[in-house]
């Protein structure tokens, strides 16, 4: 499915007879992924932003949790949005079930429905597990690898089934909770916000980027020792780049490029756009273009978080 965002209508418990269906829509976000993603640290964010969090309650009760009126369970109604975590060690789990229970929701007029799955990479994963010591919950006497492998086999159907993919491969901390924010928060302006994050090819592609632009072309400080130990923020390093012939020419084809698509992603639905400038080392040359790039974007009165992942 496409990455679009939860939209939380308000809700007020279906009481106001006059109100819209859309209005009195429950807005529930389903969390789900890999062991060890990031799914806990996932659910404390949304409790911050102002969710409900519930964590790994049996897929059988989740249909009385938010429709606690057409049940017999005397559970309150909601006031707020929920997030439930739901993964391999929900009780009674399985594919077929939470699928089925999805479904049951997207029917329903008085719920919103979306899917969130936290993935990772299967080689950070093991070093996770082998750092914290825990064992896999599917490899309890067998290698962790064969717990992971075992496990994405099972829950690939789900991660197809999701709205919004989120890997934490490279993720420091903060930034989980930041993209949440960006798709997910309450507050959150209306509109398409955009991350722009610096990064370098030597440490990997950023997996969350829509957009990757290589700068590697430009003249690299690097190799200026007065310039060597500072970094793109510098006023002296982005003079530098700045006098590279091609850089002008570069820099306005990017933001006329971006003119007409941003608007074009708007009207699509998408909330949240990540754009990723690299260079070799991730120090000088993509940390420049991004802020340069970040202050034209403000200029546009677009709202933009700006990370410099490597630096």
């Amino acid at each position: 499915m496409s990455d679009t965002v939860l939209s939380i209508p308000a809700f007020d418990g279906g009481s106001g007879a006059s109100d819209t269906t859309a209005n009195r829509a429950l807005g529930v976000l389903l969390v789900t992924g890999m062991s060890g993603a990031g799914k806990t640290s996932a659910l404390k964010a949304f409790e911050d932003m102002g969710y409900e969090a519930i964590d790994n309650i049996p897929l059988s009760l989740i249909n009385a949790l938010v429709k606690p009126s057409q049940t017999g369970f005397q559970v309150p109604g909601f006031q707020r949005p929920i997030a439930i975590g739901i993964d391999i060690r929900t009780r009674d789990f399985a594919v077929d079930a939470f699928i089925m229970e999805l479904d049951a929701m997207l029917s329903e007029s008085s719920l919103q429905a979306r899917v969130l799955f936290i993935d990772c990479d299967d080689d950070e994963l093991r070093r996770r597990y082998v750092e914290t010591r825990h064992k896999h919950p599917l490899a309890q006497d067998r290698p962790v690898s064969d717990g992971i492998a075992h496990e994405r086999r099972l829950v690939t159907e789900l991660r197809e089934r999701a709205d919004v993919v989120i890997d934490t491969t490279r993720f420091g901390p903060g930034e989980l909770k930041r993209i949440l924010g960006g798709h997910f928060g309450l507050d959150r302006e209306t509109g398409l916000s955009v991350f722009i994050t610096s990064f370098s090819f030597r440490q990997g592609l950023p997996r969350e980027a829509d957009l990757v632009f290589d700068v590697r072309f430009l003249a690299n400080p690097h190799y200026d020792p007065a310039l060597r130990k500072m970094t793109g923020q510098d006023a002296a390093v982005g003079k530098f780049i700045a006098k590279d012939p091609g850089f002008e020419e570069f820099f306005n084809g990017l933001t006329g490029l971006l003119s007409p698509l941003l608007p074009r992603y708007a009207a699509e639905g998408k909330s949240y756009l990540t754009i990723a400038i690299g260079c070799t080392g991730g120090r000088h040359r993509s940390v420049f273009v991004a802020e340069k790039l970040a202050r034209w974007l403000e200029n546009e009165d677009r709202p933009i978080h700006l990370l410099h992942r490597d630096l």
